[in-house]
C-alpha cells in the first residue's frame, strides 16, 4: 500500500475511533437498500462505505458508484479493518450509518436563507472534533444555546454515531447537521451570505468573549481537542475570541469551552 493511502486510512480510523456494531450495517443487500432509501428521501444516514480490498463484482461496483454519486466516502480496506466480527458474512462491504440525517451543503444553505428566525443566524462549525462524547456534549449544549445548525468536516471528524446521539441526549434529532469536504469554501460562502465568522482559540492576545460584538448573523468555529482550529480555517475567521481565565490552569475541554462561548452569545440576545 502506498504511504499516502496508508496514512489516510490510519487517520480515518483515529478520527472515527472504534466503531460500535450498532453504527454499522453489512452485506450487499443491506448496504444497497440503505443507499436506495437515501436517494429516495434525500439526505440520509449512510456516512461512509468500506469495501474489502480485492473484492469485485457487478453488485459491489453498483454500491461503489451509488455511494460516490451521493458524495459518500468510499474506502478500500483490508478485511482485518472491516470492523465487524470475523463471523459476519459481510460480502466485502460495510457501511457506517449516522444516528441522524446529514444534509448536503446546498440543502443546509437553503434552510438558512428561507428561515429568518433568531436561531438561523447562529451556526456552529466544528473543525475536526474527534471524540464522540465531546461531539455529543457540544451538540447538546448547542441546541440549548440556540445553535440548531451545525457544520462538520467530512474528514478528520468522528461520525454522528449512536454514542454521539446518546451523549447529546437526543439533540441530534432536532438539529440540522451538514458535513462538508472543504470547510474553507463553506465559510467563504457563509461570509458572502452576511455571516461573521468567530474562531475560538486559547490565546491571551485574542479578544475576550465578554467584550466581543456578537450581533448579527454569526458563525462560531470550534477546533479539535488537541490542535484547535486548522491554519487554513483560522485564516477565514473574521475575529479570534477567547475565554479569559484568571486561574493558573487554562486548559478547558473542547466541549466545555464551546458551551461557555455559545451561552455567552445566547445571553446577549436575552
Amino acid at each position: 500500500m502506498e504511504p499516502r493511502r496508508k496514512k489516510e486510512l490510519q487517520s480515518a480510523e483515529e478520527a472515527g475511533g472504534a466503531a460500535s456494531r450498532e453504527d454499522l450495517i453489512w452485506g450487499i443487500n443491506a448496504v444497497w437498500e440503505a443507499l436506495v432509501a437515501q436517494a429516495v428521501v434525500g439526505p440520509g444516514t449512510v456516512s461512509e462505505v468500506w469495501v474489502q480490498t480485492g473484492k469485485s463484482g457487478a453488485r459491489l461496483q453498483q454500491i461503489i458508484d451509488a455511494a460516490r454519486e451521493r458524495s459518500i466516502p468510499v474506502r478500500f480496506v483490508d478485511e482485518a479493518r472491516m470492523r465487524v466480527p470475523k463471523s459476519c458474512h459481510h460480502q466485502g462491504v460495510v457501511a457506517r450509518v449516522s444516528a441522524a440525517p446529514l444534509l448536503d451543503f446546498d440543502t443546509f444553505l437553503t434552510g438558512i436563507v428561507q428561515d429568518d428566525d433568531q436561531k438561523s443566524t447562529r451556526i456552529l462549525v466544528l473543525d475536526s472534533i474527534q471524540d464522540p462524547r465531546n461531539l455529543g456534549s457540544i451538540l447538546r449544549s448547542a441546541l440549548a444555546a440556540g445553535f440548531s445548525r451545525v457544520i462538520m468536516t467530512r474528514e478528520r471528524s468522528v461520525p454522528v454515531t449512536g454514542t454521539v446521539a446518546r451523549t447529546s441526549a437526543g439533540a441530534v434529532a432536532r438539529m440540522r447537521i451538514c458535513r462538508v469536504v472543504n470547510l474553507v469554501e463553506a465559510l467563504n460562502k457563509l461570509k458572502e451570505l452576511g455571516f461573521w465568522v468567530f474562531g475560538a482559540v486559547a490565546e491571551t492576545n485574542a479578544v475576550s468573549i465578554y467584550t466581543s460584538d456578537f450581533s448579527g448573523p454569526i458563525c462560531l468555529v470550534i477546533g479539535s481537542e488537541g490542535k484547535g482550529i486548522r491554519p487554513l480555517v483560522r485564516r477565514q475567521c473574521d475575529h479570534l475570541v477567547t475565554i479569559p481565565m484568571p486561574g493558573a490552569f487554562d486548559s478547558l475541554n473542547a466541549s466545555v469551552a464551546a458551551a461557555v462561548i455559545m451561552f455567552e452569545i445566547a445571553r446577549r440576545s436575552l
